[in-house]
């Protein structure tokens, strides 16, 4: 048998080539790639995460904890320097103090929340990126009251409202103006901010029919057990009103179904929140909420919310300061003119003042055709999905 061959030690190779050898070790195999996520990541990211970042739920919650939280704290700061009290009074002090509490909490909010979604355009993306922004801002102004004076002289020629003496002259109605123009400026950009701006935006990336009718149907079971009188009726009428268009964008799957299934929640909820002021009538809050849909109609032909900020705070101006009537209720002191109600509720508003009025309805339908007219044969930023814009995606 030939002997069996040896291969050469390493220290044999080293006395023979005369260098020190070192033999490597044989590689080793990478390892079987693991799974980099697990079903429990997965899981966690589904929670939280959606196609356009962070789940709007999540989003909303956020915004609320943090509004609530920056409320409380620069509210108490306004206490603490006399800038308000704990009584409420309708005058213009009280009410610009007291909106600029919700403005600070309103703001600091939004933008804590833009930046844990990453948008590049922080604030401004809910809503406020459209084009020509101030242009369409003091088209609101003009609408709003061009809009309302309508509706008054509307009343006048019925026979429902009738002009009382001047109550300021001078300089004090020029102070006023400015004074009540400040605060209603704060209210439109408060209440735009909160329900055309952040809550329509953010429902609109999350939410479809069944959530909707969800959140719909919980106002309406809170407003059935906890409140009273006929006002509640306003509410349910915004409800039953957008129910079956909502479901038949729903079936068709149409383009766009998201944005008026969240102007359907946040229209009805603008109507919910107003159901706390007192002399409220059913057409009163129904009213509310029809204008809040408006509103949200001129987001989606101006691709923003300036036209209804402005629009907000022009009608709030003409309906307080100009021409004296009652507002949600309340009359404000240091108005321009005097007015006072005459005649059948129905059709003078009452004590609800001329949002309460039947002819405020058909003012609305007139605004929203006028919107259309104008803005409607353009192509609709806000059918853009809102995500697109986030940083990094």
């Amino acid at each position: 048998m030939e002997p069996e061959i040896q291969p050469p030690q390493p220290e044999a190779l080293s006395k023979e080539t005369g260098l020190d050898a070192v033999v490597a070790p044989p590689p080793v195999p990478p390892p079987a790639p693991a799974d980099r996520d697990p079903w429990e990541t997965r899981a966690v990211r589904w929670v939280f995460l959606g196609s356009q970042g962070l789940r709007s739920g999540w989003s909303i919650l956020a915004f609320l904890l943090l509004y609530i939280l920056l409320y409380l704290c620069i509210g108490l700061a306004f206490l603490k320097l006399h800038l308000v009290d704990k009584s409420f009074r309708f005058t213009a002090d009280y009410v610009f103090f007291g909106d600029l509490i919700s403005f600070l909490g309103l703001v600091g909010a939004a933008s804590a929340v833009a930046l844990i979604e990453r948008r590049r355009s922080n604030l401004l993306a809910y809503n406020l990126t459209g084009l020509r922004p101030t242009l369409h801002f003091f088209q609101g102004l003009g609408m709003g009251f061009v809009a309302l004076s309508v509706l008054v002289g509307a009343m006048y020629m019925g026979g429902w409202l009738q002009f009382g003496p001047v109550a300021l002259s001078g300089v004090a109605a020029f102070r006023f103006a400015g004074l009540w123009a400040g605060a209603f400026l704060l209210v439109g950009c408060v209440e735009e901010g909160q329900f055309r701006c952040f809550l329509q935006f953010t429902l609109t990336r999350g939410i479809d029919f069944w959530w909707a009718l969800g959140i719909v149907a919980l106002m309406c079971g809170d407003l059935l057990v906890r409140a009273k009188g006929n006002s509640v009726w306003g509410v349910y009428a915004m409800a039953l009103l957008g129910l079956v268009p909502c479901l038949l964008l729903q079936l068709r799957k149409a383009e766009g179904a998201g944005f008026w299934q969240a102007a359907w929640v946040t229209s009805t909820l603008f109507g919910f929140i107003h159901t706390g002021n007192n002399g409220e009538t059913w057409i009163g809050i129904f009213a509310a909420a029809a204008i809040g849909f408006v509103f949200c109609v001129s987001v989606r032909v101006t691709g923003s919310a300036w036209w209804a900020i402005g629009c907000h705070a022009a009608w709030d101006w003409a309906e307080t300061y100009f021409y004296g009537t009652a507002d949600s209720g309340m009359v404000a002191t240091g108005h321009y003119l005097t007015t006072r109600p005459v005649g059948n509720a129905l059709w003078s508003g009452g004590t609800d003042g001329p949002e309460g009025s039947a002819l405020v309805l058909g003012v609305l339908l007139l605004l929203l055709a006028v919107l259309l007219v104008i803005y409607g044969r353009r192509k609709p930023a806000a059918l853009a999905a809102p995500g697109w814009e986030l940083a990094g995606g």
